[in-house]
């Protein structure tokens, strides 16, 4: 194309690891082309280098307390005839291109007005037939998964490269920026649990060994003998992350990625009735990342060993963003 094209890159707000990718994806495309941004679903703390051109309600899901996702306020939270007012009101037809990160409103304005859309995601790569699979099948929710954000072009980031159209992850600038070291204490992320059921499960398994928890539930920062809990904040759980021995967390993407990248010992424990933490618990089990089902009394064991004797499990995640995007714009503009 001889004009600079335009392209639309849609990016899902529920969680926090599709805007993470979004701090280095963005600012290169626009170095590229001329680039919008479509934010979908709640709002969010994360400071952004950019100001969304389209704000959305989109569709998302909400974190429980038991290890699981709350259907009862997701549903509650799902407003059809807003989706679809969006979805007809959104101007796909003046981009070039769009790009998305498993968002479904813009991905469903392209289906409508037969415009393409790519795919650029961790959840396009788990679809992927080479790509490790949960042992239990979930039709339902691999359903969910592949017509959620339809696509005409398909783009993946995942732990290893498990076919040619999937890339390792994206490693945010200021996570490859840090300097790791070894303060001695694990860093723990498990939003879908409550803060008083971590807090009793750590205390259970060390009243020595000093634990940072960041709980989606606490409003403000608490001290429970050796367990530190902590709100989330990007710029603390950073700091956390690179300066601590291990990680405990779900088995959702970027976070682990990012432990593995710094080379911390990485033990993960996927969300109940969540089909893409099932495939990615699959795929970090096959690299050799100890999995627990959940924190019932029958893994605090397998915790308590790894909290001995975990070892890192070395990875090679390059800097290859720039890469990846002159790929997807080479192939689809």
């Amino acid at each position: 194309m001889t004009s600079r094209p335009r392209i639309l890159y849609a990016v899902q707000t529920t969680g926090n690891g599709h805007l993470t990718r979004s701090l280095d994806i963005v600012p290169l495309l626009q170095e590229r082309a001329h680039t919008d941004v479509l934010l979908s679903g709640p709002p969010t703390t994360m400071a952004l280098p950019y100001e969304p051109a389209h704000r959305v309600t989109g569709m998302g899901f909400v974190f429980g307390k038991k290890g699981d996702i709350d259907f009862a306020k997701t549903l509650s939270q799902l407003h059809g005839r807003t989706f679809v007012r969006e979805m007809r009101a959104l101007p796909v037809q003046d981009y070039d291109l769009v790009i998305s990160d498993f968002e479904p409103v813009s991905a469903w304005a392209c289906r409508l007005r037969n415009r393409p859309c790519v795919a650029l995601s961790h959840q396009d790569a788990v679809l992927n037939r080479h790509a490790p699979q949960s042992r239990k099948p979930d039709v339902p929710g691999r359903l969910v998964l592949k017509h959620f954000a339809p696509a005409t072009a398909h783009y993946g980031f995942h732990f290893l490269r498990y076919d040619d159209c999937i890339f390792t992850p994206v490693i945010r600038q200021q996570v490859r920026a840090l300097r790791p070291r070894n303060d001695g204490h694990y860093t723990v992320y498990l939003p879908a649990y409550a803060t008083e059921t971590l807090v009793a499960t750590l205390r259970r398994l060390s009243r020595r060994i000093p634990f940072e928890v960041f709980s989606k539930h606490a409003m403000a920062p608490e001290q429970h003998g050796n367990i530190r809990v902590r709100p989330v904040s990007g710029a603390d759980f950073l700091a956390s992350l690179g300066a601590s021995e291990g990680v405990l967390c779900g088995a959702g993407f970027e976070t682990p990625a990012e432990a593995l990248f710094l080379g911390k010992k990485l033990l993960v424990s996927p969300m109940r009735s969540q089909y893409e933490q099932r495939c990615n618990a699959a795929a970090l089990r096959a690299m050799g990342v100890p999995v627990i089902k959940n924190l019932g009394e029958g893994a605090l064991d397998k915790v308590r060993a790894w909290l001995l004797d975990g070892e890192v499990v070395p990875v090679d995640y390059p800097d290859e963003t720039g890469a990846v995007l002159n790929r997807v714009l080479g192939e689809n503009l």
